[in-house]
């Protein structure tokens, strides 16, 4: 899959997601808003039906007194006055009941008021009648121009009155209630049609993104493959350059040995042959003089030791090439054992085992305290600090005293190793090519060949005159020598 496709794919996904998530918040606030306003709309309807059922007890109430006196008055029965008597007590109950049911409409507190009045004459007229009643008097003459039968008829008006303004309140409340929830379905049906585009989006774009992505799988498989197929040929190249390091160390180490130990016999051969040539040209220097030429007695007594130290110098430093090679093609075959390295011993360990060298060069090696620990070969480890602490004992600056810190830090997991020395460094030039087998920084003479020409080295071109040596040369130096600075 492209780049550019995959990033695509991505964000379309995280996009479905958000929307849907997105979409789920809106419709849950949304719908706990509808909610919200429905349970207020609920709530004016029940209290509506509160008030229209308050209104209704307190007209038949009302009744129930007018029709509790007309019987006591009609029939002087005891019973319809104790109906009567408990109907009057819990009239002005029921009143306050409106009363405080109706608080919050203005025009309703005007009518409570109003029956409040109605009340306090229907009670009046009544309780004047059954007063002259009980005591013997005469009943109502007339019923339909008593003040209590007005008074009653005024209150049934302005209850039924009151009852149509509740109906009309809980019609049209019961309308935004119903609202409301046409609201919230309408709501949750958009939400759905939304979820539902989401879900198809999301499902679409993860078909999608899984097909690439078993595409992308395949792919990967055949890539495998193929790689695999490489890593066995490159393993393969690599064995065989693994073994063509094999021979080329056998031929080194036998090869090329055996011609270096012939040449090794004949220089000690040489060596020991000068020894007498030197008596014989001794003593004919003392017996006959004139016998021996001044370029034989050269030859024997500086010419043939000088040649001779060359040689034996040569073939040193070609042993030491080739045990070098052995030892680097013994290391590749060495199988490596991770273990656990208390680093800060073994330092401690190594400047101990140098403490000898570095007295006699008059260096200091400090090892800082708090090395971190690591899980490597032992031996490697070994070698690698050695070499390192080595060098720099070997290439102090002269003049002045050496001195040589290791430390080391964890960071990120890793072990950070840092060994520094006052030496005379590493010229820039050298930076890249120290690092290439068996090179090293700057230039060095033999110790042989310092004790003749401190300053030269080999060369095919040199004469005295062109070899600024220190101390100056008595001498031309021979043909394959040249100067250079040490």
């Amino acid at each position: 899959m492209p780049a550019l496709s995959q990033k695509l794919v991505n964000r379309l996904v995280i996009a479905a997601f958000l929307l849907g998530f997105a979409t789920l918040v809106g419709v849950g606030v949304s719908a706990g808003l509808v909610l919200q306003r429905n349970v207020a709309y609920t709530d004016l309807v029940s209290h509506t039906y509160q008030v229209q059922d308050a209104i209704s007890r307190f007209r038949i109430m009302t009744e129930r007194v007018e029709t509790a006196r007309r019987g006591y008055l009609l029939a002087r029965d005891p019973s319809f006055f104790a109906v009567y008597d408990e109907a009057a007590r819990d009239l002005p109950e029921r009143l306050e009941r409106l009363r405080a049911l109706t608080a919050d409409n203005p025009r309703q507190r005007e009518n409570v008021a109003e029956l409040h009045n109605l009340m306090a004459r229907q009670l009046g007229s009544i309780r004047e009648s059954v007063t002259v009643a009980r005591a013997g008097g005469p009943a109502v003459a007339d019923f339909a121009t008593d003040d209590a039968v007005i008074a009653t008829r005024r209150i049934r008006a302005l209850t039924e009155q009151m009852a149509d303004a509740e109906q009309r309140l809980l019609t049209e409340r019961d309308e935004a209630r119903r609202d409301v929830l046409n609201d919230l379905f309408r709501t949750l049906i958009a939400a759905g049609v939304l979820l539902a585009l989401v879900g198809a989006g999301t499902v679409w774009t993860i078909v999608r993104f899984t097909r690439d992505l078993a595409s992308s799988r395949d792919e990967l498989r055949r890539l495998n493959e193929g790689l695999e197929d490489e890593v066995t040929a490159r393993t393969a190249d690599l064995q065989r350059a693994n073994d063509e390091i094999q021979r080329f160390a056998y031929i080194v180490s036998h090869d090329l040995r055996s011609p270096l130990v012939n040449v090794m016999g004949f220089t000690s051969e040489l060596e020991a042959a000068v020894k007498p040539l030197s008596g014989l040209i001794e003593k004919a220097d003392a017996e006959v003089p004139e016998l021996v030429s001044n370029d034989a007695r050269l030859a024997v007594r500086e010419d043939l030791p000088e040649a001779i130290g060359f040689i034996r110098t040569s073939t040193q430093k070609m042993d030491r090439l080739i045990n070098a090679i052995l030892r680097l093609s013994r290391e590749g075959r060495r199988v490596l054992t991770p273990e656990s390295i208390d680093t800060q011993r073994m330092l401690e360990g190594i400047a101990d085992s140098l403490k000898h060298r570095s007295d006699a060069e008059g260096a200091t090696i400090r090892i800082e305290p708090g090395l971190p620990n690591v899980v490597s070969d032992r031996l490697a480890l070994e070698q690698i600090f050695s070499n390192l602490v080595e060098n720099a004992l070997k290439y102090l600056k002269p003049g002045r005293p050496g001195e040589i810190v290791v430390s080391g830090y964890a960071q990120h997991g890793r072990a950070v190793f840092e060994i520094q020395d006052n030496g005379r460094g590493i010229d820039a030039k050298d930076h890249e090519r120290i690092f290439e087998l068996f090179r090293r920084s700057g230039l060095r003479i033999s110790p042989a060949k310092a004790s003749v020409w401190p300053t030269c080295a080999p060369s095919a071109t040199a004469s005295a005159e062109r070899c600024p040596c220190n101390p100056p040369l008595t001498r031309a130096p021979p043909s394959a020598f040249q100067c250079r600075s040490y």
